[in-house]
C-alpha cells in the first residue's frame, strides 16, 4: 500500500490549501492517520490526527483553529484543510498511520506517502 498526496503548492500569507491523501487498497478505519511535516533540517512534526475508533480529531498546537482534518472514507481519501497560512508553515506534508492522543501524534511506521511540498510566501 502507498499513499499518495497531493495539494500542495505555493500561496500567499493567508492563503488556503487543501491536501488530500489516496490510499488505494487501505481502509481508512483500519489505523489512527495523520498529517506530518518536516522541513529541512527539522524534526518531523505531527499536525493532525484522526483517530480510528470515534473519528476524533487532534490538532498540534501550531495547527488548531487554523487546519482541519476529515476523511471520506467511502473513497479512501484523508484530507487537510489548510487557512491562513503563514511562512513557518512551508514544509513538506506527507500523511501516515498514527498513534493520536492529545498529548501528542505519533507517526507509526506502517504505511505513509512521499508528500506534497507546501510553500507559503510572505
Amino acid at each position: 500500500v502507498q499513499f499518495v498526496e497531493s495539494g500542495g503548492g505555493v500561496v500567499q500569507t493567508g492563503g488556503s490549501l487543501r491536501l488530500s491523501c489516496a490510499t488505494p487498497g487501505f481502509t481508512l478505519t483500519t489505523y489512527g492517520l495523520a498529517w506530518f511535516r518536516q522541513a529541512p533540517g527539522n524534526e518531523r512534526e505531527g499536525v493532525s490526527c484522526i483517530s480510528t475508533s470515534d473519528s476524533s480529531t487532534y490538532y498540534a498546537d501550531s495547527a488548531k483553529g487554523r487546519f482541519s482534518i476529515s476523511r471520506d472514507i467511502a473513497n479512501n481519501i484523508l484530507y487537510l484543510e489548510m487557512n491562513n497560512l503563514k511562512p513557518e508553515d512551508s514544509s513538506l506534508y506527507y500523511c501516515a498511520t498514527a498513534y493520536c492522543s492529545d498529548m501528542n501524534i505519533f507517526f507509526r511506521a506502517v504505511y505513509w506517502g512521499r508528500g506534497t511540498q507546501v510553500t507559503v510566501s510572505s
